[in-house]
Parts: C-alpha cells; sequence; structure tokens
C-alpha cells in the first residue's frame, strides 16, 4: 500500500527520527547509513524542487527523492512535521519523499496488515470489543481495495484524510486491533456480481440509517434506510445547535429562492419537522438539499429538526456523519451484546457476502458468509 501521509499540510520541513529500530537512507541512488538510536534527519524543501538532506546538523545534500527503508521486517519510525508544525506521529515500513507544487510528498509504503491497523484505531478509537474491531477491519479492508488508485495522479493509492480513512498512525495502543485485523485477514464484502462494495461507515446514524442516494445522489441497491436501535443512547446520538434566524434566512432565500411571501411555505421557513430522514427541506420542490444546510451550518448531520426561538433558530439533531452504511456506535453495541463480526456487517449490508479474496469460489447464496 502507497499511503499519503501529512495530506492536511502544505509541508515545507520535515522530521524522521528513530524510534523502533534503523533505516536506511538513500537520496535518490546513494546510502547515507542508516537512523540509528537517539539519531533524526531533516527533510527541507528548496525551491528548485529538490530536498535537502541534513543528518543531525550535517547536511548531506540535495536530491529528487528520500527513500527511508527498514533494516528488519517489523520496525517503525517517527515522523513529524516543523514547518508546518505538525505533532509526531509514528509509522511502520518504508517511506518515499519526493518534492511536490504544493510541498513535500511524504508516502508510507505500508504493508496492509498494518496500515488496517492504524486505519482502525484511528477511526475507531480504544477500549472496544474484538467483534468491533474485526467489523471495522472488514470495512476498510473493503474500502481501501475497492479504492486503490484513487490518488494514482498524485503518487500514490490513497491518503490519511477521512475521504479515505483516517491513518494518523500506526497502531499504538490497542494490540486487540492487530489480533482483529489478522482474524479476518483477506475477508472483503461483495455484492452479487461478485463486485467490492462500498464500505461507507459513519459515527452515528441517529437510530435510522440514510440511503446513499440523499448524499451522493446514486442509489447503492444494498444501503437502504433502516431503523436502528443499537445507536440511539449512545454519546453522538442526539446534539443542538442555535443559528441566528437571520443567517438562516439569508441563505434559504440567496442561494435557493427560498419563497419567503409564499402563504404555506413562508411561514415554515425556520421550522422543520423530520420523522425519519429526508433529502430535502420540507419538499423536493423547493430544491434545498438537507446535506447542502449541513454543511453551511457545521451541522453534525441531516438528521435533524428545527423550531424558532426568540431570534434564533434552533436545529435538534440526531447522529453523527454521513448516515450510510455501517454506524459505528451501533456496531460497538451490537458487539458488546455479543454479535459477530459476521452478523455486524450483514446487519448494515443486508445481501453482501463475505468472501476470502483468496478463495476462487464465490458464495452467492445471500445468507451465507465465510464463518472464521
Amino acid at each position: 500500500m502507497r499511503i499519503g501521509v501529512l495530506r492536511d499540510y502544505n509541508l515545507q520541513q520535515v522530521v524522521f527520527s528513530y524510534n523502533g529500530g534503523s533505516y536506511s537512507i538513500f537520496g535518490d541512488s546513494l546510502s547515507f547509513g542508516a537512523i540509528l538510536p537517539n539519531e533524526f534527519i531533516t527533510l527541507t524543501i528548496k525551491r528548485n524542487r529538490k530536498i535537502e538532506l541534513k543528518k543531525g546538523v550535517t547536511t548531506l545534500g540535495e536530491f529528487e527523492k528520500i527513500n527511508l527503508i527498514e533494516t528488519k521486517s517489523g520496525f517503525s519510525i517517527s515522523l513529524s512535521g516543523k514547518i508546518p508544525v505538525v505533532k509526531e506521529r509514528k509509522y511502520k515500513n518504508d517511506f518515499e519523499i519526493t518534492a511536490g507544487e504544493k510541498g513535500l510528498t511524504v508516502v508510507n509504503m505500508v504493508d496492509m496488515n498494518n496500515y488496517l491497523a492504524g486505519v482502525v484505531e484511528s477511526e475507531g478509537g480504544g477500549g472496544k470489543e474484538l467483534e468491533y474491531y474485526k467489523v471495522q477491519a472488514l470495512m476498510s479492508r473493503t474500502y481501501a481495495l475497492k479504492y486503490l488508485n484513487k490518488h494514482q495522479a498524485e503518487g500514490f493509492s490513497l491518503c490519511d484524510r477521512v475521504h479515505c480513512q483516517a491513518y494518523h498512525s500506526m497502531v499504538r495502543f490497542t494490540p486487540s486491533i492487530e489480533v482483529a485485523v489478522l482474524a479476518t485477514e483477506n475477508v472483503v464484502m461483495k455484492d452479487d456480481n461478485n463486485q467490492l462494495v462500498d464500505a461507507y461507515f459513519h459515527a452515528n446514524c441517529g437510530g435510522q440509517t440514510s440511503e446513499a442516494e440523499y448524499v451522493w445522489n446514486s442509489n447503492v441497491p444494498y444501503l437502504n434506510s433502516f431503523r436502528d436501535t443499537f445507536c440511539i443512547y449512545t454519546k453522538q446520538a442526539t446534539w443542538e445547535k442555535i443559528i441566528p434566524q437571520q443567517k438562516w434566512a439569508d441563505f434559504l432565500v440567496k442561494k435557493y429562492n427560498y419563497p419567503i411571501d409564499d402563504s404555506i411555505y413562508g411561514p415554515l421557513i425556520f421550522s422543520f419537522n423530520q420523522p425519519e430522514r429526508m433529502a430535502f427541506f420540507h419538499s423536493a420542490t423547493l430544491g434545498i438539499p438537507l446535506r447542502d444546510l449541513r454543511a453551511e451550518f457545521g451541522l453534525r448531520s441531516t438528521f435533524f429538526n428545527a423550531y424558532p426561538q426568540g431570534l434564533n433558530v434552533v436545529v435538534q439533531g440526531r447522529g453523527y456523519g454521513h448516515g450510510v452504511g455501517l454506524c459505528q456506535e451501533g456496531a460497538m453495541r451490537m458487539a458488546r451484546y455479543g454479535y459477530s463480526y459476521q452478523q455486524i456487517a450483514v446487519y448494515y449490508f443486508p445481501g453482501v457476502h463475505l468472501v476470502k479474496m483468496d478463495q476462487e469460489q464465490f458464495f452467492r447464496q445471500k445468507e451465507s458468509f465465510v464463518g472464521l
């Protein structure tokens, strides 16, 4: 896997330092020894689109590409940003660093299992049940393989941002995640056409998952909206936000020509009731997608009600995220109740198949899945 890391930043200078084993240093085709205990290197992008390499305080030259190669499998290294400042992170396996248009392009060339372990901890945190980590590993593996070439034009497969999958470090605090990744190794989710599914997930659905077309204008057959009672009493199940009425009205009127003088819709501009998930504010005829309201006002989800209070609009919402696919807090609760990762997966993705990539036979019976 080639994963672009620290992609939220326009990196001008980074530091790699010793963490868990030595790393060989290469500038283009030249070898410069290794990073040993208590040692570090500094990489700085120059105006000529080359990278200055310094080991400690000694400048070793300027190069088109820097490679850091672990001297033994299983080693890890520390990486931090200096310009701009980015808190230290730790990664396993190798690195390739080149000069991009806006800064350094840092690529972690990482084993799939090491990558998935880092993703699962970044996405799900610590202290969860093993079966939850298994289903999250399944989701993340399926997603990574389906979108493996998403950033090919930039020189890597996927990045570490949430639009790919969060990958902020190697697994550091939760050894059971590595157990979960190995227990589900090579297992992916496929549809009836033997294609990898869109393994979407989100923090909390608020008690009802969303239709994919509400979010992305395209239908996904195995991701229909349904009631989910497993997440409704978790910490991100409900939320509230206060928005000035003037700001609310200006957005609706100026961007969407909301019919403020209409006898029916006019009085409803500050009120909205959504007993079940909807795609549009009041009516599709108004052409106001709820996802646009979410983006404009920084709402946690599109699953909300609203009412006027004084000079404000009170927005009371449910859930966190787009609501499509696996609800992470619901899956966590299911794992605590003793459901297996296979049961959790087919609960949120009804009709899909869990199969091993290294098996030639595809299990077409909808009720079947690989028992591991």
